[in-house]
């Protein structure tokens, strides 16, 4: 009986398979453990006569080796086919497809701006979105009584009532404060843009938002122009709107530069024949612009004797309202993923 109980299980060794490790697991333990067939036989060898240990006895060892030897070989297939299709495996992939995103036409097209000014000679400069009046308008030839400085206009903020001023701490209403900062810390030349946030208590509209993007440019040296500034923003308008484009400069006022004027650009979309958006003129606001005023320069420790710049401000909005024609302002801000789809190939 015994003999016959070994013969079958080398048969059954010998055709054993296991599809996994938790298969080739199951066999070893239903043979070769504690518990185990095989084990169960050496249990039964004990009381086999004497005249047929010899025998049987080889018999049970050459069933022990060869199931020990089978297993370990199933053991090696399965490792080696876990190689294989660790190979093909790309590990970096996620479970689900990841929809990929893009960048804000805001940030497109700032850096654009950014890019065509760097061509000649700009470089880029940022400060702080909360400042001090002294920076934002005492600096800037703003006069005490100017309505930029009126709580109504502009967000201020108050730090401890009774200590500091509440107008003293405010949110930036434009980058200038910026070029202040940069005209008390550097010796001219100067040549920066002053790209950034700013904030103003504005009722928002399809038009206007309590807060929008900026870029400034300054330039100061020794014998700047008008014309210098004149040949600058043409340059700018050219590489950003097309080589047809034209410019034109209206006389207007700011308290920090002296002549000032405000920029038109020929309308984009019907070449200046006129049309609604540019209702029906051929010309479109894009930016404010410059000399610097005297006092400014000397309120920054510059002497306006030797020296002279000029220093223009655009929104970053309306620059982009310009170029993918957007007529609301606030897709900008509502991050609804319809609109910032659209420019995905941008």
């Amino acid at each position: 009986m015994l003999k016959d109980s070994i013969q079958n299980l080398l048969g059954q060794v010998r055709e054993m398979n296991a599809a996994n490790a938790e298969e080739l697991e199951a066999l070893r333990i239903k043979y070769l453990s504690k518990k185990g067939e095989i084990t169960t036989l050496f249990n039964e060898f004990r009381t086999v006569p004497a005249e047929q240990k010899r025998e049987l006895g080889q018999l049970l060892n050459q069933l022990r080796q060869e199931t020990e030897g089978r297993i370990n070989e199933l053991r090696e297939k399965l490792a080696e086919s876990q190689e294989a299709n660790a190979e093909k495996l790309d590990l970096t992939r996620t479970p689900d497809p990841i929809a990929l995103g893009t960048r804000h036409p805001l940030s497109l097209v700032r850096e654009e701006i950014i890019d065509i000014f760097s061509r000649i000679g700009f470089t880029v400069a940022e400060g702080p979105e909360v400042e001090d009046d002294k920076h934002v308008y005492g600096m800037l030839n703003f006069a005490p009584e100017h309505p930029a400085r009126d709580m109504q206009d502009t967000f201020f903020i108050e730090k401890e009532i009774g200590v500091q001023k509440p107008t003293d701490v405010l949110l930036r209403s434009h980058t200038s404060s910026v070029q202040t900062r940069v005209m008390t810390s550097q010796k001219p030349p100067i040549r920066v843009l002053c790209p950034g946030r700013v904030y103003r208590n504005e009722a928002i509209s399809a038009r206007a938002h309590c807060f929008f993007h900026q870029v400034e440019g300054l330039y100061i040296d020794k014998n700047v122009s008008f014309a210098d500034l004149r040949e600058a923003l043409l340059y700018f308008s050219k590489e950003m709107f097309g080589p047809e484009t034209k410019i034109r400069l209206r006389p207007s006022y700011f308290p920090f530069t002296e002549p000032s004027a405000e920029m038109d650009i020929s309308c984009n979309i019907c070449g200046g024949k006129g049309c609604s958006f540019c209702k029906n003129t051929g010309w479109v606001e894009i930016l404010g612009c410059g000399m610097v005023d005297p006092n400014v320069l000397e309120s920054c420790g510059i002497d306006s004797k030797e020296y002279s710049g000029y220093a223009f401000g655009m929104g970053v909005e309306r620059i982009t309202n310009l170029k993918y024609r957007v007529k609301d302002l606030r897709l900008f801000s509502e991050n609804d993923v319809r609109f910032l789809k659209q420019f995905e190939s941008c």
